[in-house]
């Protein structure tokens, strides 16, 4: 204990110009002559204490010390220190232990480069994720759990075609794409691998039975799902498109394509000419912009947005929107 003790306070130290006595206690939680007997312990270990005394007085260690960093320079240092931060957002480590392993590489930061580190922070990278419920959250963490103690777990699916279905799973690993959560392991009920969504998964049960963990790496399920998906991609059919967007449709097709497929129009209108897959989403796409996008080509897609727009109508002129409201 006093071994991580010392540690702490010298990476404290490190990572802060003047630490007061009082305060490396209270985080410490030690007494403050058990502080004193530390520091003073630091110092024959040959770690150049210095004492400060006033209001603003307190203990910092010398401009010209610092961890051996082993050759890291400080770009590498920024570089590592930026990706900790953006793998911080994803909460993929716990708070905690991610707030330690940041002191750490701070620590191998001298003093005097303190202030460089700061003036050439400008670039952050957030996976934060869009959806944060609690509860998702906490399906993260139960997930970790199994796959640290290797236990089996059952759940209902959600797949791709909307159909349910009850899982027993041996869970491998979690991966994070495009600000969403996977998770790969073996699905007993298919008996092969398999990727889940987690936002699909309901009713999660962590079974007390454990598993013999598959001789297989997570990074290679990994490049099997993308490989899958490249080739569904591969195998998709692709349209031409000719979409006209007015209004505040516009910072949809900004968002969306690329620059070299978009015309700006004398009306204020954008005309985009681009080819994409057809797939289901590029309905729902067209028709959450109302009003404010125009199908020029192809015809069919046009034809298409409009029958699923009637059916929307259908809904609201054929049925009183009083009925139901009591069985809701």
């Amino acid at each position: 204990m006093k071994l991580e003790r010392l540690m702490a306070i010298t990476i404290l130290l490190l990572n802060r110009k003047r630490v007061q006595a009082q305060e490396l206690a209270d985080r410490l939680e030690v007494s403050l002559r058990t502080i004193y007997r530390d520091l003073e312990s630091l110092n024959l270990a040959g770690i150049p204490i210095v004492s400060y005394t006033g209001v603003e007085g307190g203990y910092e260690i010398m401009d010209s010390f610092r961890l051996d960093r082993q050759m890291l320079s400080l770009d590498e240092l920024i570089a590592l220190f930026t990706a900790l931060r953006g793998l911080q957002s994803t909460q993929a480590v716990q708070g905690s232990q991610m707030d330690r392993l940041l002191d750490k590489v701070g620590a191998l930061v001298s003093q005097a480069e303190q202030g460089r580190l700061s003036e050439r922070d400008q670039l952050i990278v957030d996976f934060t994720p869009w959806r944060r419920s609690e509860a998702e959250h906490n399906k993260y963490e139960a997930l970790q759990q199994a796959i640290r103690e290797s236990k089996l777990v059952q759940f209902a699916y959600t797949d791709v075609q909307g159909d349910d279905t009850q899982r027993c799973v041996e869970p491998i690993g979690l991966v994070l794409k495009r600000y969403t959560w996977y998770l790969h392991g073996y699905c007993l009920t298919r008996q092969d691998y398999r990727t889940f969504r987690l936002s699909r998964i309901q009713h999660l049960n962590i079974q007390s039975d454990t598993f013999q963990r598959r001789d297989v790496a997570l990074t290679k399920l990994n490049e099997r799902m993308d490989a899958q998906l490249q080739q569904t991609s591969r195998h998709e059919l692709t349209c031409d498109l000719v979409l006209e967007f007015s209004g505040n449709a516009r910072i949809a097709a900004i968002d969306h394509f690329d620059e070299q497929d978009i015309t700006r129009l004398p009306s204020g209108s954008l005309l985009v000419r681009t080819t994409v897959p057809r797939q289901r989403w590029l309905i729902g796409f067209l028709l959450h912009l109302k009003t404010d996008v125009i199908v020029h080509q192809p015809a069919d897609l046009a034809e298409e947005v409009k029958q699923a727009a009637l059916e929307i109508a259908a809904l609201y002129t054929s049925t009183p929107l009083t009925e139901g409201r009591d069985e809701l």
